[in-house]
């Protein structure tokens, strides 16, 4: 290859990267107002994210790939955990992270700046970011669900229950959190309709639950939890 043949190589991938890249970029653009719901956007989420400034949430969070790593991302937050336990967590994180290993500081955040900061959230949550962070993705679970179940409904209710994340509250055979009780005999205390219940609606159970609702699980996936956490009984059954 010539000195000259070289060149004209290095100048036309140079410029058509750089012309893919604006292309890219002014698409991106383009888009923004429609995958951002800016039609959306209100006064109150607008106090919202000067409530996550003012309080230097970022400083252990991330959100839309921007922040700390020391707690959890909060991008899907909104959904992953619910309006309630968001609520508590703000204002008594002492109490909820009481034996978890991370520690939240006392903020006293005002009732009016939490209800402000949950419109963000939910806000936040709408964003069509093509299923980015990748651990909230539903694509993810339904291919981790599937790769993990076979043909077992409790295979495939366990992955389930590892997959959305249940294992951040509960306890189960000396593995998970302890913000919600223990399920190592969930199956002895509770029966099969009403673990069904406590999954799709905790609320119509415990009306100050802290637990999310789960409305996105199709029938069989909480057929399947249900069957797996029904079986999680003690030693002498």
């Amino acid at each position: 290859m010539t000195s000259k043949t070289a060149k004209w190589i290095f100048y036309l991938g140079t410029l058509t990267s750089a012309a893919l890249f604006l292309a890219l970029t002014w698409d991106t653009h383009r888009q923004i107002g429609a995958l951002t719901h800016a039609d959306q956007l209100s006064d109150d989420v607008a106090a919202g994210k000067k409530v996550f400034q003012k309080y230097n949430c970022n400083d252990c969070h991330t959100i839309l790939g921007f922040g700390g790593y020391y707690a959890p991302d909060l991008t899907k937050v909104y959904k992953r955990r619910g309006e309630q336990y968001i609520r508590q967590i703000v204002t008594q994180p002492e109490v909820v992270l009481a034996k978890s290993f991370r520690k939240m500081p006392q903020q006293h955040v005002s009732e009016a700046e939490i209800n402000q900061l949950l419109t963000f959230f939910s806000w936040v949550n709408g964003i069509d970011n093509h299923d980015w962070p990748p651990q909230d993705s539903p694509k993810r679970k339904s291919r981790a669900a599937e790769r993990l179940s076979g043909n077992s409904n409790l295979s495939l209710g366990a992955a389930l229950f590892k997959e959305n994340n249940c294992f951040s509250c509960h306890k189960l055979q000396g593995i998970g959190g302890d913000i919600g009780p223990s399920l190592n005999e969930v199956g002895d205390r509770l029966d099969w309709d009403t673990i069904k219940k406590h999954i799709a609606d905790p609320q119509s159970i415990k009306q100050d639950s802290q637990m999310p609702a789960y409305p996105d699980l199709s029938a069989e996936e909480l057929q399947a939890i249900a069957e797996f956490l029904v079986h999680q009984k003690g030693a002498a059954r």
